[in-house]
């Protein structure tokens, strides 16, 4: 009798709790990264959010946060790590406290061009090293590029010694950092946020970075003197939480994956479009002096900075610095 009255109550809970089921929210997984959604990575982010969506949003929805309305790239690692978001695409230079062996990408004039850098981080090499943090909760899914580095002053210069004395903004590296005392510069290391007011106020005379970065930003209108350096990298790694990765099922990491791939090969291809457009944008400008060192000019800069190679070889690896070189040499 007792089992006759519990089953009609069990079906009529079920039956009753079904609706919610099928009406459930899907997860929000959080994307957090540090510029406008119109840029190379904004972009990315976008597709990404709109492949997962259109395949698996009765499940997932992706929550972009970007031009560090959530966080900074800095938080952003720490935050992964600790699984309190789902994804990031923080610069390669903002993962000191987990590895030495990214400082490969911030030596200078390491790699000879972009082609380069994408020889290197498809080589195995460069692919162990998305996963050189995976122990300590970071996940690397992939490499994003923004370009390779000018140099740009607010004031003329085309040898080393022309910096001596300049403040210039670094990201938080202590290999950009010492990069710059070689030059006998001061170092000021600064959220990439707060550049351009540093710049409009003066307490700064100097930075380095992309074409895009120097065109999108605005930096040119306090920065009218620009060096064709290209003396370095600044690319993005997408990172997610190791346990969030591990806990999805393999089909969902095989969607995760494929829409990663696409998303970054699109974030690349914009990029390069997009470097190659800025650099055309702000060398026409009449009001910017871009210095472009012949060869023999270049070398001056190169033997100026490239002391820095053999101080990191045993922090880094000799074999991921080789590795970086040989992809230089094609």
């Amino acid at each position: 009798m007792m089992n006759r009255l519990i089953r009609p109550t069990l079906l009529g809970l079920i039956t009753l709790l079904l609706p919610m089921f099928l009406w459930a929210e899907p997860q929000p997984l959080v994307f957090s990264h540090v510029v406008s959604p119109n840029t190379p990575k904004g972009k990315m982010a976008e597709m990404f959010k709109s492949m997962i969506e259109s395949k698996m949003g009765d499940r997932f929805e992706i929550v972009i946060y970007p031009n560090s309305d959530l966080m900074d790239d800095d938080e952003a690692v720490s935050a992964i790590a600790e699984g309190r978001i789902h994804f990031a695409a923080p610069s390669l230079s903002k993962f000191e406290a987990y590895t030495q062996k990214l400082k490969v990408f911030d030596l200078p004039f390491l790699f000879r061009d972009i082609e380069a850098v994408n020889r290197f981080q498809k080589s195995p090499t460069g692919q162990s090293l998305l996963t050189s943090m995976d122990s300590q909760g970071i996940l690397g899914l992939g490499y994003l590029h923004n370009g390779l580095k000018q140099l740009t002053a607010d004031r003329p210069f085309t040898q080393p010694g022309d910096l001596a004395g300049l403040r210039f903004r670094t990201m938080n590296s202590d290999v950009l950092i010492k990069q710059f005392e070689l030059l006998n510069a001061e170092a000021v290391p600064m959220a990439f946020s707060e550049v351009y007011s540093a710049l409009a106020e003066q307490r700064i005379q100097g930075q380095e970075n992309t074409w895009s970065n120097i065109y999108s930003k605005a930096f040119y209108e306090h920065q009218p003197y620009m060096m064709i350096s290209n003396h370095g990298v600044l690319d993005y790694m997408l990172i997610t939480n190791s346990d969030f990765w591990k806990e999805l099922n393999e089909e969902d990491r095989d969607m995760f994956r494929y829409a990663l791939e696409m998303a970054l090969k699109y974030g690349n291809a914009v990029a390069k479009a997009k470097s190659a457009n800025d650099k055309i944008e702000l060398t026409s400008m009449k009001s910017i002096s871009v210095f472009k060192p012949s060869a023999s000019e270049l070398a001056t800069w190169q033997t100026a900075m490239q002391p820095l190679w053999a101080s990191y070889e045993d922090l880094i690896g000799e074999n991921i610095i080789q590795a970086a070189r040989q992809a230089s040499r094609h």
